[in-house]
């Protein structure tokens, strides 16, 4: 069991060393106050004006003048190198929702390795932002009302049968796998409910849609 670092009843904004703007850590941050940085991302939160609350990682990529602005207290080292930055700081934290920045940009593999990490900790509710989307694992039981006409992606990160009412192209019946068939560009048509056999379905919502999804799956706290 790993220590949790850093507990709140309020959302966090997890931010990440990966390519970002700076309008979109603000956006994160006005939904998410709590400020928890993964290792580099220390870098990005003090060049847009913010001191993380807690840094949190192997803390290879955190620059030294990062680090020289940063009470120590605030700094927690985890030695292991068998997960990444990412998946330290998601295990390290208590939060009703995580709005995780800066961690879809930038090289691939980073991108895939994060969506692996969504669907290994989809017992938390964590949102990733990117320039155009959000990503989250989807419960096994899903309910959202959008706009009609909204682009809704199914992407399973395994093998995950389903069902759907309020999209476009129904999955009933499909086995949705990374290596087979996928979900991507579906449309809502009305009231959006999804079940799914297991909990390795991405969804990929625009990103516009971000306070909706989390009024839905989440009272965001006064």
């Amino acid at each position: 069991m790993s220590e949790i670092i850093v507990q709140t009843h309020t959302f966090l904004t997890l931010l990440g060393g990966g390519p970002t703007h700076f309008s979109h850590v603000n956006q994160a941050l006005t939904l998410a106050p709590i400020l928890v940085c993964a290792d580099g991302g220390a870098d990005a939160a003090l060049e847009a004006g913010h001191m993380p609350d807690a840094v949190i990682g192997d803390l290879d990529s955190i620059s030294d003048a990062g680090r020289a602005q940063i009470d120590e207290n605030r700094l927690h080292y985890i030695a292991e190198q068998d997960s990444t930055d990412f998946a330290k700081c998601l295990r390290s934290v208590d939060a009703p929702a995580i709005l995780a920045v800066g961690f879809s940009g930038g090289r691939l593999d980073h991108q895939l390795a994060a969506c692996t990490t969504l669907v290994q900790f989809a017992g938390k509710t964590v949102f990733m932002l990117s320039d155009e989307d959000i990503c989250f694992a989807a419960p096994q039981l899903l309910a959202l009302d959008l706009p009609v006409g909204t682009r809704l992606s199914l992407f399973p990160m395994g093998e995950v049968r389903g069902t759907s009412t309020g999209l476009h192209y129904p999955i009933d019946g499909l086995c949705l796998s990374p290596s087979g068939m996928v979900g991507t560009s579906n449309t809502v048509t009305g009231p959006v409910r999804l079940t799914f056999d297991a909990p390795d379905m991405l969804v990929i919502l625009p990103l516009d849609q971000l306070e909706a999804v989390l009024n839905q799956l989440c009272a965001i706290p006064e």
